[in-house]
């Protein structure tokens, strides 16, 4: 039997067709999602928590004409596939493939490119106030999921669209968690709206009593509706959000088309800012998912059964993230002194701090979505004698760049940062790479700036940071370790001091963090060509090993920068500072991510693509070779 999903190919396709026909596309749509994000991997909870109401918004609305404005994009997969994109949906997250998030220039029913939590109220509310100086008409609907509420931006984008009183729908999809379960008091409010039944009925007796009042003439219609207002204003489970001038629906079941249907065309001919509270299940529709929301927001990409098998392989080594690195020697350091906590904001999980809570639920916080605050947070515990450890994302401490810079280190507080997926994070894509932590915290004075090698020094440099008495930094990448031995006795590194792991007097490579291991590949290789090449495991991006690379300048005169990081003003843009400050004349070749956003595709084939690999390191070698006498590059004699 046909499915009706492969007759969709626009959101024009859906009109007409009957609640039964939409209720079965809906199944066809979440067995698409299960059976493509089960290969790809991909975010699976929320989409499959969306499905009705993001039919419901297909049918009443005109896409592209009017706009859908998706929060995150963790639960825009049904969208994509009723928008045209269903026949390439199975390139989800993959190298040229479909992105896993809502994209302008993959599609015109993409309004807004989004990636991190609360961003949606206020681009919905730009599209309504242009629309309005435009003279154009068109609807205008931001989906927020109920985590993204933690974010303080999406509250000033509420008051701000309450205050303009612009024709506006925002649909809160509360599914009662984000990544996490919820935290805070706005989700405790929510909850509480959600489970009363009271306030339900209580709607109901008034809408029906209202409704026996003979209609005699337009003042007493009026006046009914004023009655109606007042009553529903004293038990309304939204008086929060009419408090900030938005006309309030809910909770609706987000799951009933028909209801949903009708409670949207009812908020765009209300007009104003309007806000329906839509309760949906996270996971709906795929038991694993309904059982483990948590476990199954994201979902990783089957192994490749079919892979051939080489038997000469090793077997691969079992290493610990470096995330559950960070929760481990968190507890270690807890243990040693109780002025240490944690704070994650809203991934516990991801970042590893779930281990840390799991042993000291007290010493560890999770503030929600709120980076912000997280980081001010953070400052106001140092100021008063602790020694907080706030692990997050490199791409999410952007959110917190000022607070960074005024609350920590303008103040100079003992404050670490672990920074998570520093670097290129593979099919998650430009929105989530960490490829700029290093430019904007190395100009930022008195903090400390550091990447591992490995996982073990990983952890000496969380003891480093904690005991320094001052901001610092610790970036590394996404994924396991490289299965190095642990060092039983946590010990601190010199702060300032790099490590040389190999001597040469050709090409000196200095490698930081990530790139420490493709680099001592690389001058291996080049070794069996002749080429010695010293290689340096920078270790510290702020303060330099000036030493070191003044000694190395002098005596080899020709660097090879290595860092998974933008080129602008990162790791090789220091060490070419550094250079000219102390006179050197080494000739130096920066190697990093250029001026671009890397699109997605695999960890390894993004390295490659920048030359962040052996390969392109010996490359880099050879080219800075070459450029002064090609015949070093075959002997490796000057």
């Amino acid at each position: 039997m046909p499915r009706l999903l492969d007759s969709i190919d626009s959101p024009q396709d859906l009109k007409g067709l009957s609640i039964d026909q939409l209720e079965k596309l809906a199944s066809e749509i979440r067995e698409e999602m299960v059976a493509t994000v089960s290969r790809t991997g991909g975010h699976l909870g929320a989409n499959l928590g969306a499905v009705e109401l993001t039919i419901a918004l297909h049918t009443v609305l005109d896409s592209p004409k009017d706009k859908i404005v998706w929060d995150v994009g963790h639960q825009a997969y049904p969208h994509k596939l009723l928008t045209g994109r269903r026949d390439r949906f199975h390139t989800l997250r993959q190298e040229g493939g479909i992105s896993g998030f809502p994209k302008m220039a993959e599609s015109p029913h993409d309004a807004f490119g989004v990636g991190h939590a609360g961003t949606s109220i206020s681009a919905a509310l730009g599209y309504a106030v242009a629309r309005d100086r435009l003279g154009e008409r068109y609807a205008v609907v931001s989906v927020t999921g109920d985590g993204a509420l933690t974010a303080g931006m999406a509250f000033e984008a509420l008051n701000n669209a309450g205050d303009l009183g612009v024709d506006l729908v925002v649909i809160i999809n509360d599914n009662e968690m984000s990544i996490a379960p919820n935290v805070g008091a706005l989700s405790a409010y929510l909850a509480r709206v959600r489970m009363d039944k009271k306030i339900r009925r209580a709607r109901d007796e008034i809408e029906g009593l209202i409704k026996r009042i003979p209609a005699i003439g337009g003042p007493v219609v009026k006046s009914a509706e004023r009655v109606k207002e007042s009553l529903f204003n004293m038990i309304s489970p939204g008086a929060f959000f009419e408090s900030l001038g938005f006309s309030y629906y809910g909770p609706m079941d987000g799951h009933n088309i028909a209801v949903m249907q009708r409670v949207i065309r009812d908020a765009i001919e209300r007009g104003g800012p309007v806000l329906i509270h839509a309760v949906t299940e996270k996971g709906r529709g795929y038991a694993p998912a309904e059982k483990d929301p948590g476990k199954m927001h994201a979902m990783k990409p089957a192994a490749n059964a079919t892979a051939p098998k080489v038997a000469a392989d090793p077997p691969p080594v079992k290493a610990p993230s470096y995330s559950q690195v960070v929760g481990d020697t968190l507890i270690e350091l807890t243990r040693e002194d109780p002025r240490v906590v944690g704070i994650t904001a809203a991934m516990p999980d991801g970042t590893g701090l779930d281990r840390l809570a799991a042993a000291f639920p007290d010493r560890c916080f999770d503030v929600g979505i709120a980076e912000q605050h997280a980081v001010t947070f953070a400052a106001g515990l140092a100021c008063a004698g602790m020694k907080p450890v706030v692990a997050i994302y490199s791409t999410f401490l952007q959110r917190g760049y000022d607070q960074l810079i005024h609350d920590v280190c303008l103040q100079d507080l003992p404050v670490t940062f672990a920074i998570d997926r520093a670097g290129l994070v593979g099919d998650d894509g430009p929105t989530h790479n960490g490829t700029f932590d290093i430019a904007y915290l190395r100009t930022t004075p008195n903090i400390v700036l550091m990447a591992p090698k490995d996982e073990n020094e990983l952890r000496r440099m969380l003891k480093t940071a904690v005991d320094a008495g001052r901001p610092a930094a610790i970036r590394f990448p996404r994924g396991s370790g490289l299965g190095v031995p642990l060092d039983e006795q946590l010990e601190p590194i010199p702060i300032g001091k790099a490590e040389l792991l190999m001597d040469g007097n050709d090409v000196a490579i200095f490698a930081l963090g990530s790139m420490v291991a493709p680099a001592l590949e690389a001058a291996r290789a080049l070794a069996d060509d002749g080429i010695s090449c010293a290689v340096v495991n920078a270790r510290f991006v702020k303060p330099l090993d000036g030493e070191l690379l003044r000694a190395l300048g002098e005596s080899v005169g020709r660097i090879v920068t290595v860092e998974e990081h933008a080129l602008a003003g990162g790791f090789g843009s220091a060490v070419l500072e550094a250079l000219n400050e102390s006179g050197s004349e080494a000739r130096v070749k920066r190697l990093g991510i250029p001026d671009i956003f890397v699109e997605q595709a695999s960890p390894a084939a993004q390295l490659a693509a920048c030359g962040l690999n052996s390969r392109g390191i010996q490359a880099a070698c050879r080219s800075l070779l070459q450029s002064e006498a090609p015949e070093k590059v075959a002997t490796g004699r000057a």
